[in-house]
Order: structure tokens, then C-alpha cells, then sequence
């Protein structure tokens, strides 16, 4: 069984604290390490369900001596968002005390890091990744969090810095499996994205807002291309953002399976011994995420969509339509267009929208210009 841990947070208002519990399996310090973790949007659960078979898995795996490395697993990374119910809905990607979006804003640690390795990288692969490591730990131990948010923040990355594998686990609305992760990490994760049969793989280097995986690998990549000499390579941090369908995609057949895909990528990166089976097909390749048509809504309205996930359109076609519920008899309906030739990949529900809001994203292969701040959105 797993050693379990509870990490106190920082006390929102006197006599109240919540707590991150934290499950390890294999020997602290062992290699490699892989972190997972759920629900940073505390109101994506897809991934709570994945890591509880990942843990059941795992725990099989332990008690046959085939944990090799050292597996942290982090089931509901946020206990502030999971608390924010109002009027019985749950609202767990903002915090409710104006700290923001739970999944932007941590700590850049690049410049520093770039700085603190100048010149000290040599040709041994393995000196310079534990080198990196235990510097990237010394960055982290000097940040101070003010606040619950910010020490959320601070201490899931202090868990997941040092990692050879870092899997953040979120969902769409109504979503086909989707991975956004870094360019320098494909094809590297190509057999990710083949055992978990995504549909999308979105590659982006800085899409903005400094969400959690790019905070991990941010600093290896903008080392790599300050130290051209050195051996250090981007596998060295396998980090990406694993979107688990939509919301409503809570089943335990599929998480499951979604479970033994994350079993036989951990087999396959010698953290955990067996044998993980021959790959499947690969489904898509990996495309740049400034590639992807975010269909946006023209003004308020009810949207109604016209294409299923999955489904391939092309440029011009009629992807969904807005209507005015209040508006005179016989207006017309606003049409909203493709951008792009792709595959559908997510889609909002149909509901009553705003302009600007996001209501399809269509994986294209061509770069389009994109307006938002964040590629990822807020």
C-alpha cells in the first residue's frame, strides 16, 4: 500500500484548514520519479476516477515488487476549489476570493535557473538533469506564498519539480481525449498520446498565463536553448496537460482504461517493471496549438451546434449557429464558420452564451491568427 501524506495549507480564516493529500508508492528518491495529479480545476473530475484505478493498479504493482522508481499521486489537487459550491453548483476553476484561475500563475523559474547554470553543464547527460533538479528544488525553497492559493500553488510544485514525469489531469466541456503539451516533447510522448488515444495533440511552448506544466518544463526548455553545448534534453521533464474528455465523461470502464494506459506509459519509462504490450496506432500527430480554430460567439445568444466531436469540417462550413431567444419572429440565425480544415475536437454545451465566449475548437494543421491573450483561454 502506499505511504499517504497531508499537507496543511495555509489557514484561509481563523479556525478553519484545509489539507493536499498526497499517495507514494516505490521508495522516496528513487528513479524515475512521475507526479500526477487531478482536479486542479476542481470542477474537471474526469481524472479523480482515472487515479483512483491508476492507484489501485499501483498498489497491485507495489505489493509484487514492480515499482521500480518513486510515483506520487495527487487525487484532488484542490481543496479550495472542491469547497466552492454556490447555490449547489460546483465553481472550481476561479478561486471565489479573486486569486484567479487555479491553473495559471505559477512561479516562472527560467531566467533564474538559466542564471544559476551558467556555464556549470558539461557532456554528462545524467550530472546535468540531477543538476538541474536540485537546483530547480533551491529556486522553489526560496519562494514565500501569501495566502492559500498561493501556497497551493507553491506546494504542488514543489512536489512535481524534480519529477520525470508530471501528468496534470483536467477535462473540457464535451471533449475528445486532448493533450497540450510542449513542442521539444514530440515525439518523445507520441506513444502517450497512441495508449491514451487522443484525438489531439496541441503543442505550444508559452500559451500563456504560465499555467502548471509549462511551469515545470518552461525552465529545461529555455535552458536548452541557452547551453547549446551541453548535453540536456527536454525528456528529461515529461510534462503535459491530459484533457479527459468532457465533464460528464465520469464512467468507470473508461477510466479504467485511461487507467492502464497510464500503467503501461509508466511500464514503458522503467517506473514501474512488466510488460506494457505492443503500442496501438498512433490517432493524430502533434500540431502547433496556435493551429486550432477557437469558433468564438459573435454576440449573446442560445447556441446550437452542428457538428459532433470527432467529426472533420472544412473551411467555410457552418460549425454551429446563435440565436436571439427575445428576438423578433423570422431573424435570421447567426451562422458561425470554420477557420480551418480539422477535426472537432471539444465543444461547449449548448447553452445561452456571450460574445467573445468559446463554443468549438477545431484542430487544424495551419497556423491562424489568434486574438485572445492566452491561447489557453482564462
Amino acid at each position: 500500500m502506499p505511504t499517504t501524506l497531508h499537507l496543511p495549507l495555509a489557514s484561509p480564516a481563523p479556525g478553519t484548514e484545509r489539507h493536499l493529500t498526497l499517495h507514494r508508492f516505490g521508495k522516496a528518491g528513487a528513479r524515475p520519479k512521475a507526479y500526477f495529479q487531478a482536479a486542479l480545476h476542481a470542477d474537471e473530475l474526469p481524472g479523480v476516477l482515472v487515479l483512483q484505478h491508476l492507484i489501485a493498479a499501483l498498489a497491485t504493482a507495489e505489493r509484487e515488487g514492480r515499482v521500480t522508481g518513486e510515483i506520487l499521486i495527487v487525487p484532488a489537487a484542490n481543496p479550495i476549489g472542491l469547497s466552492q459550491t454556490v447555490h449547489g453548483q460546483l465553481l472550481g476553476r476561479y478561486g471565489l476570493d479573486a486569486s484567479g484561475n487555479f491553473n495559471r500563475g505559477f512561479p516562472d523559474l527560467s531566467d533564474k535557473l538559466v542564471e544559476a547554470l551558467r556555464n556549470r553543464l558539461g557532456r554528462d547527460a545524467a550530472a546535468n538533469a540531477a543538476l538541474v533538479r536540485t537546483t530547480l528544488l533551491g529556486l522553489l525553497a526560496e519562494k514565500k506564498a501569501l495566502g492559500e492559493a498561493q501556497q497551493l500553488r507553491l506546494t504542488l510544485m514543489r512536489l512535481a519539480i524534480d519529477a520525470d514525469i508530471a501528468l496534470d489531469l483536467h477535462c473540457d466541456d464535451e471533449a475528445q481525449m486532448h493533450i497540450y503539451a510542449g513542442p521539444k516533447l514530440w515525439p518523445e510522448i507520441s506513444d502517450l498520446a497512441a495508449l491514451l488515444g487522443a484525438a489531439a495533440v496541441l503543442l505550444e511552448e508559452d500559451s500563456g498565463g504560465e499555467p502548471f506544466d509549462e511551469a515545470l518544463a518552461r525552465p529545461w526548455w529555455r535552458l536548452i536553448d541557452a547551453n547549446q553545448g551541453a548535453v540536456l534534453s527536454a525528456a528529461s521533464m515529461i510534462t503535459g496537460t491530459l484533457e479527459l474528455r468532457g465533464r460528464a465523461d465520469i464512467d468507470d470502464a473508461q477510466a479504467q482504461k485511461d487507467a492502464q494506459a497510464l500503467l503501461k506509459f509508466l511500464i514503458r519509462r522503467g517506473v514501474v517493471a512488466g510488460d506494457a504490450g505492443a503500442l496501438p496506432p498512433l490517432a493524430c500527430a502533434g500540431t502547433a496549438l496556435d493551429a486550432v480554430d477557437f469558433v468564438k460567439a459573435p454576440h449573446a445568444g442560445l447556441l446550437v451546434q452542428k457538428r459532433s466531436l470527432g467529426e472533420r469540417v472544412r473551411t467555410g462550413d457552418v460549425v454551429a449557429e446563435i440565436f436571439d431567444p427575445i428576438a423578433a419572429p423570422g431573424t435570421a440565425r447567426t451562422q458561425l464558420l470554420a477557420r480551418t480544415d480539422g477535426v472537432v475536437f471539444a465543444r461547449s454545451v449548448p447553452c445561452l452564451v456571450r460574445a467573445g465566449d468559446r463554443v468549438m475548437k477545431i484542430a487544424g494543421k495551419e497556423k491562424l491568427e489568434q486574438t485572445d491573450a492566452t491561447l489557453l483561454g482564462d
